[in-house]
């Protein structure tokens, strides 16, 4: 069986109440005045905003929450609280201006100690008992937690909304970078002079706060998960996780230690990241690191890390132009087709190991872990099925780039 709590409040005569209500009411233009005054003396940099009756918005605060608390005391205790709206519109102002919320929580204290100073001279004034007072004050710090609940939700809206905003300038920010695609515009070549999209950057960097760097390299990410969480990169790293392949922008990437963090804010995360570029060629480098995650999808690049194309630019180089790679490949590969698929690999091995080496029978053979006797052999067939190609240097450089290729498709040892 519970035990209803008993309330001294509760038991002071109904006339009684009405009387000290009466007498808080008549004080409350006057309290409320100097409340503020002792508010602006403790606290000189609060600004003194005005409504649209020119009246401070701190003071008709502070006068609707003592009219409040006296309409809520009257009432009674235990029924729910109410708080005035302005205070929530404190919190949104503090988080526009980008202030805590440590100064504005200190004010409130302050004012509930002064407010509560002249109730209880009210309170003995009418013989209001000591246990209803003190009932009376916790109701009072109850009030005071609610004010401060209202201006977090203010702030953390303001919060929001500036983060969202802050996003969409960030975004615009990064689709002026990608514009030009990677080509640098001239005068009179139908696209902005370099200076005028230098200056178009700037003003929009501005407005999010971004210095323009020299250099950049751009990062496309493939998502681990739906709902992954956003790597947590460094403020000045520009991340865009709107679309099926997130980008970031990193600003001076060759910053000593930049490449370090950037992998561990990337933990978990598979992507890669372009090379160093002037700011104005972020394009080209936001081209290669999507080339780079396309190899990645298709299995040819390793997943699971953040790449930097720059130690993959063989892969980069010759497994993108498929069409291109697998016509020179028909042709320049023509006289394995006189041979067995395990053997005409076998050649292939060999000689990519030869063009890679240009050494003799005992280098070749150590490179791929056979007899150089076999070597020999395979090297004389080579001589047969070529002829003289092998000795043009052009064709010698064309059959390494499409053995390279075929290697890095796994198809080679």
């Amino acid at each position: 069986m519970v035990t209803a709590v008993r309330s001294a409040w509760r038991e002071v005569p109904p006339r009684q109440v009405r009387r000290f209500a009466a007498l808080a009411l008549g004080e409350v233009p006057a309290l409320a005045e100097g409340i503020l005054h002792e508010i602006r003396r403790e606290f000189p940099q609060l600004p003194l905003v005005l409504d649209e009756f020119g009246e401070p918005r701190a003071l008709v605060g502070i006068r609707q929450s003592l009219e409040h608390f006296v309409a809520h005391m009257t009432e009674g205790l235990d029924r729910p609280h109410v708080h005035p709206q302005v205070f929530q519109e404190f919190g949104r102002d503090e988080g526009i201006q980008g202030r805590s919320l440590d100064a504005l929580q200190a004010i409130y204290r302050l004012g509930v100690k002064l407010a509560w100073r002249r109730l209880a001279e009210i309170g003995q004034q009418v013989a209001i008992p000591a246990p209803a007072m003190y009932e009376l004050a916790e109701s009072g710090f109850e009030y005071l937690d609610g004010l401060v609940a209202a201006s977090v939700r203010g702030y953390a809206e303001a919060a929001a909304r500036q983060a969202g905003e802050r996003l969409r300038l960030q975004r615009r920010l990064m689709e002026q970078l990608f514009a030009a695609r990677g080509i640098r515009s001239r005068p009179g070549r139908g696209g902005p002079a370099p200076a005028g999209r230098h200056a178009t950057l700037a003003e929009r960097a501005a407005r999010i706060g971004w210095p323009l760097p020299e250099r950049v390299a751009v990062a496309v990410l493939l998502r681990p998960a739906r709902a992954a969480v956003a790597p947590a990169v460094a403020s000045d790293v520009l991340l865009d996780m709107d679309g099926e392949r997130p980008r970031m922008v990193v600003p001076e990437p060759d910053t000593p230690g930049r490449r370090a963090l950037l992998a561990r804010a990337a933990a978990g995360w598979s992507g890669a990241i372009g090379p160093a570029v002037p700011l104005l060629d972020a394009a080209k480098s936001l081209r290669w690191a999507g080339a780079a995650v396309d190899l990645m999808e298709r299995g040819l690049l390793p997943a699971g890390e953040l790449l930097q194309c720059t130690d993959h630019t063989e892969a980069l180089v010759l497994l993108p132009p498929e069409e291109l790679i697998e016509d020179l490949t028909r042709r320049r590969l023509a006289p394995l087709a006189r041979c067995g698929p395990t053997h005409a690999r076998r050649l292939a091995e060999t000689l990519l190991a030869w063009l890679e080496t240009r050494g003799g029978a005992p280098d070749v053979a150590a490179r791929l872990g056979v007899h150089p006797q076999t070597v020999r052999y395979r090297l004389r067939q080579i001589r047969e099925l070529w002829g003289t190609e092998v000795d043009d240097p052009d064709r010698r450089f064309e059959l390494e780039l499409v053995l390279r290729a075929r290697r890095l498709r796994g198809e080679l040892g």
